[in-house]
């Protein structure tokens, strides 16, 4: 009996890492740890710091955090190295955190796909309660917590020294014009083409025209680190990319792995026994079941209305979609390594609390 017990376990948990590793190495986390790379040795500090960082208005900090987030249809794991990335290069905590929540909770994609899948009215709440909840928890951590790094002028030498290299081709021909610019603004286009890599992959739809788009973005690339970058920014950028790796991969591996575990000795009527109705309780169960179920973005759709035929209630169901991208055991032992054990637990305890009060709130309305 403890035999298939354990065996019955540590097959969910090579399972879940399986499917993991078929469904985001390539497409997702490799472009991810790539652009979290870049970042960090090639984004100038003072681009972060000017918008994203501590000392910028919230006005513009957050609502830029959010629409960040917004556009990437990203899964919590593939945030992940682009919230370390932004973190490292000078943001804010609060927006940092804005950012990191957004992406996998509220991305266009899971919206709609929600909305088509299980309803307009969660999907337009979970879209509301997600945007305000990442605003709210960045703001509190940011206000319980002092920033770690030191106070940084802004580098504006740096910049009107650009301006005045920009201003000084107007006398050159047409062509080289045009050159001068586009290698002025060859981070633009850098991160662009990163960018579209991540999301064309990530995108399932289509494979032959994915991979024909894969294939001439990856060649792009390429023309350009070799035209306009130097040796030394290279090899910085690959050097950042698997320190990230080497720091993140592993343990997402093994939250990975010990969710997979948790999944398969689930009980089969756990659903209906324990979120089948909307009592605070049902709620709590429905946000810790995000922390153990971990799914791709998209995928916890599909799975969110098998949930609700097996008997879990709206509002638990709310509580479930509004956790799981941000709070899943891979994410938080990450999150913790990048920003430290007591931040983390102030992160997970107000998600709790919010997301609970959420499927709380309209599960008393939906029914």
């Amino acid at each position: 009996m403890i035999q298939d017990i354990i065996f019955k376990a540590i097959n969910g948990g090579i399972s879940a890492i399986l499917d993991y590793l078929g469904a985001h190495v390539l497409t997702c986390l490799v472009p991810a740890f790539f652009i979290a790379g870049a970042m960090s040795a090639v984004l100038p500090k003072e681009k972060i710091t000017k918008y994203l960082g501590k000392n910028s208005p919230k006005y513009l900090a957050y609502p830029l955090s959010v629409v960040a987030g917004l556009l990437l249809a990203v899964c919590s794991c593939t945030i992940l190295p682009l919230f370390a990335g932004i973190k490292k290069k000078g943001a804010g905590i609060g927006p940092a955190i804005a950012f990191l929540y957004t992406a996998p909770a509220t991305n266009l994609l899971a919206i709609v796909f929600t909305g088509a899948l299980i309803g307009w009215d969660l999907a337009i709440s979970r879209i509301l309660l997600s945007i305000t909840f990442a605003v709210l928890i960045g703001i509190i951590i940011s206000k319980f917590f002092k920033e770690e790094e030191k106070e940084e002028k802004e580098l504006v030498s740096r910049l009107i020294e650009e301006q005045r290299k920009l201003n000084g081709i107007d006398g050159l021909p047409l062509y080289k014009r045009v050159v001068k610019k586009l290698e002025y603004n060859r981070l633009v286009i850098f991160f662009a083409i990163l960018f579209a890599i991540l999301i064309i992959g990530a995108w399932k739809m289509f494979e032959s025209i994915r991979l024909v788009s894969l294939t001439f973005l990856i060649s792009f690339l390429l023309i350009v680190v070799k035209s306009w970058f130097k040796k030394d920014e290279v090899k910085n950028w690959l050097k950042e990319t698997y320190r990230f790796f080497k720091t993140i991969f592993p343990l997402l591996l093994v939250g990975v792995f010990i969710a997979g575990i948790l999944t398969s000795l689930l009980p089969e009527k756990f659903l209906a026994s324990y979120m089948g109705s909307n009592t605070v309780l049902a709620n709590f169960v429905g946000v810790l079941f995000g922390v153990f179920m971990y799914f791709p973005t998209l995928v916890e759709v599909p799975m969110a209305k098998m949930f609700l035929a097996l008997g879990m209630a709206r509002g638990p169901l709310l509580a479930y979609l509004l956790a799981d991208p941000v709070t899943s055991l891979p994410s938080l032992l990450v999150v913790r390594k990048i920003m430290g054990t007591k931040r983390t637990l102030v992160y997970a305890l107000l998600i709790t609390i919010f997301c609970t009060l959420a499927g709380l709130i309209y599960g008393s309305f939906a029914g």
